[in-house]
């Protein structure tokens, strides 16, 4: 979500003014209420911060200026606070028990009376009720409802984040229950008024860990039209065979809405006999599963298409690597392994390359990222983390499940029925006047239109890929988009380039793929399917459909007067598709807890070692690096940057030093050592060893200093007194990743008083037990 800064012209017109809106977290004792209204942040004073708590909502009066030009604000009225277990450490002090939030934005340590201690022991990590709220001259207190165990306990960081973040972890008695009278093979009556597929050859292509098969695959050539094609077959698992509407384990699936996945763990969105056994296509036994049966040209269109019902059998569980290897030699040792399913992998890799030239011509964004995998050991630690390669069977499988999502929505919008479509709409208008501002800062020479088109995006980054800043270019291009989201309402996909989508191919992971498959089998039956009375949804739906209800459209169409307002089942499917896209958002933040948890311990035993790195991103208070050899992310302060002040220019989203002129962007390379790691605040910082070469080269070209004059420059300046960054408020940090979000100036500078300190602490992790995934 862009929000709009407040200058302070702007906001003296807005004194006294009372608003409502999300407290954002103790920063040192202050923080900001973000206004529903999306107009900007209000920054409140430590004072005021004392009686409210991280995620309240609030009512906020704006009483002036701070010094800083930030609209300040005093609390009127706490308009609710949400039931929220606090998770943290039980410590004694002077024979006072309190618990320290894990999460540092709650600010204030929780009293705990003696006889609410329950079972814990000083340095758990516990789980703890609030009985009492926080006021302006008294601490919190509260109970302990949940003792989780040691810091170092393997599996501790996952225990945490699912209770942080509200992931519901644990199964209902009725839907083990239900699950359990459910049976353990495809029976005779299951395989009624179903298109009976056991003997073709579909198989399954998935990582090597991968425990759940969503998809199978079968591709023959085929005559299309007048030309030549394929026929692609995507079987897909039929989980709404076996979870009915409104069930036991329905309810739960929709409480979960996602799967969650960690570094050897998953919480699955299904029970284990669904999600591994009766619903995965697993090998050489017989599964039910929902078919997209398409005909595709050889320029990669899906000339026609059909659904059905079917009973399936896997002659193949493939990974990846297995089958790039068979690619890449159709008479290697691996397709030797495979001889009979070795030309249905050439057919499928060539149905993939017709597919590819589609989506190229329709002008789908397709950028090259790199994700990481964390490997960890026996005890769970992590060992290394290595980049994933996406070879061409990762690409296979893609297109192919982009292609059946695709007839599925088509499906879906012929059929006349309500469901929930994946919906990627193109950039705001204001964040397309920031990207073009940054585009002509940089003489990119190309720009974006009005109205754009994902082919101008990724014409953008055809035609800068080879140069040196690249990296920076494109990390630019993908921040303009927005984050996609589940909804009744179809509008296209933006990234894709897709008029119409939706998620169809992995129900056992994803709830909206469960409601299309149903939505889909009403149609086929000539029937309307009609959503459950489900749970009211939570915290994670109020809170995503704020931040819907704060975007602004741009002026310009009129509205209709004769528009009728919504059906109650058009709103029903509105709030699931809210639901589940802010639970899609808890899983992922849920996730990069953990990774990051697992990151800072593991950099806890490097801490004094050097690396090279590059810049991720560029901030007025420092700038994140990414180590090459690890891909680990930390900050390097703005005080650390030399003996000079900095400015940050927002355009080029870069750090300039004011003497020297060095730059540093996305994509600048240096060489930095690990200083400090917080691991409670997930946080890693790094300090500057020194800046690349070409970076000192190019700043000198600029100035026109020779490199002899520029050090003795250097060596008097050298005592001169560092730049100190301003607070970053909420708006700054809108458009960086959560862990870079995390990050305060401030606390930064305390990092580096105390890093002595933590050095000392920071020892090796305890041995650990393996913990079962």
């Amino acid at each position: 979500m862009y929000i709009k800064k407040i200058t302070p012209n702007a906001s003296a017109a807005h004194l006294s003014d009372e608003i409502e809106g999300s407290v954002q977290g103790h920063r040192d004792g202050h923080g900001f209420v973000i206004r529903d209204d999306g107009e900007g942040d209000i920054y409140i004073p430590p004072n005021e911060m004392r009686a409210v708590l991280h995620k309240d909502r609030v009512r906020v009066r704006i009483v002036r200026q701070d010094r800083r030009g930030r609209p300040e604000g005093r609390v009127v009225e706490i308009i609710e606070r949400p039931p929220q277990p606090l998770i943290g450490r039980l410590l004694q002090e002077s024979g006072v028990w309190l618990v320290a939030p894990e999460d540092k934005r709650y600010g204030q340590d929780v009293l705990i009376p003696k006889g609410a201690i329950g079972a814990a022991k000083p340095g758990q990590v516990v789980v703890v009720e609030l009985t009492e709220p926080p006021a302006l001259f008294g601490q919190p207190v509260g109970r302990i409802t949940e003792v989780l165990g040691e810091v170092d306990d393997p599996g501790m960081e996952i225990e945490i984040a699912v209770r942080k973040y509200g992931v519901p972890h644990e199964f209902s008695a009725e839907c083990l229950a239900q699950a359990k009278e459910l049976p353990d093979t495809v029976r005779a009556q299951d395989k009624k008024h179903r298109v009976d597929l056991t003997d073709v050859p579909l198989v399954t292509i998935d990582g090597e860990d991968a425990r759940d098969f969503d998809d199978a695959v079968y591709c023959e050539p085929a005559k299309v039209g007048r030309g030549k094609g394929w026929r692609l077959l995507v079987a897909i698992a039929d989980v709404s065979h076996y979870v009915e509407t409104g069930s036991a384990i329905d309810i739960d699936a929709y409480d979960r809405a996602t799967s969650v996945y960690f570094p050897r763990r998953v919480i699955p969105m299904l029970p284990e006999k669904l999600s591994n056994g009766l619903c995965s296509l697993n090998p050489e036994v017989e599964r039910l599963c929902m078919v997209c049966d398409m005909l595709v040209t050889a320029k990669g269109e899906v000339h026609a298409y059909q659904f059905y019902p079917a009973v399936m059998y896997s002659h193949a569980r493939f990974t990846y690597t297995e089958v790039a290897a068979i690619l890449a030699n159709t008479r290697g040792p691996e397709a030797g392994k495979r001889k009979d399913r070795v030309k249905d992998l050439i057919n499928l890799h060539d149905v993939y390359r017709a597919l590819l030239v589609a989506r190229q011509q329709r002008g789908a964004v397709d950028f090259e990222t790199t994700e990481t995998q964390i490997i960890c050991d026996e005890n769970g630690r992590i060992e290394k983390i290595v980049p994933r390669t996406r070879n061409d069977a990762h690409k296979l499988i893609e297109e192919a499940m982009l292609a059946a999502n695709v007839c599925s929505a088509d499906f879906i919008a012929q059929g006349g029925q309500p469901g929930l479509f994946r919906v990627h709409e193109g950039p705001t208008p204001e964040k397309q006047e920031i990207l073009r501002g940054y585009l002509k800062a940089m003489a990119v020479g190309m720009t974006i239109g009005d109205n754009p088109h994902p082919s101008e995006f990724q014409a953008i980054a055809e035609a800068t890929k080879d140069r040196p800043d690249a990296q920076q270019i494109h990390t630019m291009l993908l921040r303009s988009m927005q984050q996609a989201i589940y909804t009744p309402i179809n509008s296209g996909h933006f990234g894709l380039a897709f008029e119409a989508y939706t998620h169809f191919t992995s129900p056992i992971r994803r709830y909206p793929d469960l409601l299309v498959h149903r939505v889909i089998k009403a149609i086929l039956g000539k029937t309307k399917y009609a959503l459950p009375s489900l749970p009211t949804p939570g915290e994670a739906h109020a809170k995503l459909a704020k931040r819907l209800a704060a975007r602004v459209a741009a002026p310009g169409t009129r509205p209709r007067k004769d528009v009728a307002p919504p059906s109650r089942d058009t709103q029903a499917w509105e709030a699931a598709g809210l639901h589940c896209s802010a639970n899609e958002r808890r899983a992922d933040e849920a996730s990069r807890d953990v990774e990051a948890w697992l990151k800072c311990k593991y950099m806890r035993e490097h801490l004094g070692e050097e690396y090279s790195g590059v810049v991720s991103a560029a901030t007025s208070f420092g700038i994140f690096v990414t180590l090459d050899a690890m891909y680990v992310e930390g900050l390097v302060h703005i005080t650390e940057l030399g003996g000079e002040y900095f400015k940050f220019d927002e355009a080029r989203q870069e750090l300039r030093g004011e003497r020297t002129g060095i730059r540093y962007s996305i994509g600048t390379r240096v060489w930095v050592q690990v200083s400090r790691v917080d691991l409670d605040g997930r946080k890693i910082d790094f300090r500057l060893i020194r800046e690349g070469e070409e970076l000192i080269g190019r700043a000198l070209k600029e100035k026109g200093v020779a490199p002899e004059s520029a050090a003795r420059k250097a060596g008097r300046s050298g005592g001169r007194k560092r730049a100190q960054a301003p607070e970053p408020s909420a708006t700054e940090r809108a458009g960086l990743t959560r862990e870079q979000a995390a990050r305060s100036p401030a606390g930064a500078a305390k990092a580096s008083a105390k890093k002595a300190a933590v050095n000392g602490k920071a020892g090796k992790s305890k041995s650990r037990k393996p913990r079962r995934s």
